[in-house]
């Protein structure tokens, strides 16, 4: 398996950002993790997907009423990814360990398994965004071509204009197909991993069987078999293009840099920090809605450099980013609207899959 290093002899643009976020929580006197306002989200978010999934399955309203409310807990779905389980597994919700590894399990509870996502999105992504051969999340392969050092075939001149469609099969293969795989091979793309604990083991089982006779099995004994496939392919179809649309506006798009972990020397000349602002692009950072529901993945840089500081203190971090990026004359990705984000991800979708190999 290829692999590379980051120069990790002198990195003076992340020790001089580092210093100044560091002042800003110590001199403010807060804590790197949530507080009342990631907690009030958990609480209306999880709410949220109660009080749907009850009315949805015990007092079924009629069925054009069904589906746009499975479409309201795809959206709940997705929420609930992006703000209570994202900061929960990487140790930002909260000072208190047991309280981040409870949130985290929220994935469990949508059909994912928190421990094969922290290997796949902490390790791997976070370690070699955009490193073809490494950065499993890139690979959508052969359906999609996401950049230049992967294999091309004649559909992907049209990738740009079936992407979104694809994208409603993500959640759902996903819980349904990926989980497994990964966890049978012991693998997550060519990355092997460790084996689980007999902990790990009880937890992915349990939580699938649970997850399946909550979503699928219940709905299909009181409300109906047609009924609840409908009912759930349209939240799965709903959840799956958010997420995948999110992550694709982070690192797949026209300004985002890309390289191939067979053709390097092994080592990437850019120390780590650097290395992840030319890989990874913001969106529609003003927008309050868009920041809330996305849980601050729309400041994907920040995240990507501070994955331990929660997104309620992204839009200061990002200032502070955005200043040391100036200073060092580094370029800075970003997109001031999500309709301009999802152009250049299907501009650059356009021009990749028409591109011969690098």
């Amino acid at each position: 398996m290829a692999t590379v290093q980051f120069n990790t002899k002198e990195h003076p643009f992340f020790d001089s950002l580092r210093k100044k976020v560091d002042a800003y929580f110590e001199e403010n006197n807060i804590k790197y993790t949530g507080n009342w306002r990631i907690y009030s989200k958990t609480v209306i978010l999880l709410t949220t997907a109660a009080v749907l999934y009850t009315i949805l399955v015990f007092f079924t309203p009629p069925l054009w009423i069904s589906l746009i409310l499975c479409g309201l807990l795809g959206i709940n779905f997705a929420g609930i990814g992006f703000n209570v389980m994202h900061d929960g597994a990487h140790g930002a919700y909260s000072s208190r360990q047991w309280l981040n590894d409870l949130m985290g399990y929220s994935l469990n509870l949508l059909g994912g398994d928190v421990q094969l996502w922290k290997i796949k999105h902490n390790m791997i992504h976070h370690s070699f965004t955009n490193i073809e051969g490494l950065d499993d999340d890139i690979n959508i392969q052969p359906f999609l071509r996401t950049n230049e050092n992967q294999k091309l075939y004649k559909f992907h001149r049209f990738q740009h204009i079936y992407a979104l469609f694809l994208y409603g099969l993500t959640y759902l293969m996903w819980v349904t197909r990926d989980d497994f795989q990964k966890y049978f091979r012991r693998k997550i793309g060519e990355t092997q991993f460790r084996k689980f604990t007999v902990k790990q083991h009880i937890i992915f089982w349990a939580s699938k069987v649970f997850y399946f006779a909550l979503f699928i099995g219940v709905p299909m004994f009181v409300v109906g078999v047609w009924q609840t496939i409908l009912g759930y392919a349209t939240m799965a179809t709903v959840c799956g293009i958010l997420i995948a649309v999110v992550f694709q506006l982070a690192h797949v798009v026209e300004e985002t840099q890309f390289s191939n972990a067979k053709n390097t020397t092994g080592v990437v000349e850019d120390e780590w920090a650097v290395h992840q602002i030319k890989t990874t692009a913001n969106f529609a950072t003003k927008s309050r809605i868009i920041s809330w529901f996305t849980g601050g993945l729309n400041f994907q840089v920040e995240h990507h450099l501070f994955p331990r500081i929660s997104h309620i203190h992204y839009p200061k971090v990002n200032q502070l980013v955005k200043e040391t990026c100036e200073q060092f004359g580094i370029q800075y990705n970003e997109h001031k609207t999500m309709l301009g984000a999802i152009r250049s991800h299907l501009v650059h979708l356009r021009e990749v899959g028409k591109a011969e190999l690098a």
